[in-house]
C-alpha cells in the first residue's frame, strides 16, 4: 500500500506546485483599476475560466463601487466592465464565437431572438482574431452602450440595454458560464 500512495502523493504535490505559479501569475497581471471614458472602475473580482483543466482566460469584473449583487449589476446601466485576458492558445475566433453564443443562450434561457443583431455584431469583432495574449474589455457606458475594446482599441459600440444585461449575464446570471468564476468576479 505504501508503494502506491508515495507515487500518488508525489504526483499530486507536483501538480499542485506546478499550477500555483501559473494561477498566481495569471491573477497577478490584473489591473486593480480601469479608466475609460473619464470613469474610474475598480476591480470587483476576478477568476479563471477553465475547461477540462485548461485555463482559457482570466475574467475580471470592474464596477464604480464593489458589489456582490449579481442581479443588480446585470440590471444597472452604470459604468462597468468585464475584462477577458485570453490565456490559452486553444482559443480561436470560431471557438470564441461558439462559446459566446452558448453563453448568451444560457444567460437568456434560450431567447436570443430579441438581441440577435447585437450578438452578431459582437461575434463579428472576433473575426479580427482572438488568441493567447489578447485582452477584450466589454465596457458599459450609460447613454452610449457597450464598448467592445480589443487590445486597447475600440472595435464596436453596441447600443441595447437588453444586450448589456444578457452580456453581463453570461458570467453573472443564475446560469453562468462557470459558477466558480461568477463567485470570484463577485468577490465571494
Amino acid at each position: 500500500m505504501k508503494h502506491i500512495l508515495t507515487p500518488l502523493l508525489s504526483m499530486t504535490l507536483s501538480l499542485l506546485l506546478f499550477t500555483i505559479p501559473f494561477t498566481a501569475q495569471a491573477k497577478g497581471s490584473i489591473p486593480q483599476t480601469m479608466n475609460y471614458g473619464g470613469k474610474t472602475l475598480v476591480l470587483n473580482g476576478s477568476g479563471l475560466r477553465k475547461k477540462f483543466f485548461i485555463t482559457l482566460y482570466v475574467g475580471s469584473l470592474y464596477l464604480t463601487e464593489k458589489s456582490s449583487d449579481a442581479e443588480k449589476i446585470i440590471k444597472d446601466d452604470t459604468p462597468m466592465a468585464i475584462r477577458l485576458a485570453i490565456r490559452s492558445s486553444l482559443i480561436s475566433p470560431e471557438k470564441m464565437k461558439e462559446a459566446t453564443l452558448e453563453g448568451f443562450n444560457k444567460s437568456t434561457r434560450g431567447n436570443i431572438t430579441p438581441i440577435k443583431p447585437q450578438i452578431d455584431e459582437l461575434l463579428k469583432t472576433f473575426d479580427k482574431g482572438v488568441g493567447q495574449g489578447d485582452v477584450y474589455e466589454l465596457i458599459n457606458m450609460p447613454g452610449s452602450g457597450v464598448h467592445v475594446v480589443r487590445n486597447g482599441v475600440r472595435v464596436a459600440t453596441i447600443r441595447s440595454p437588453a444586450f448589456k444585461q444578457a452580456l453581463f449575464g453570461i458570467w453573472l446570471s443564475k446560469t453562468p458560464v462557470q459558477l466558480s468564476l461568477k463567485h470570484q468576479m463577485l468577490g465571494k
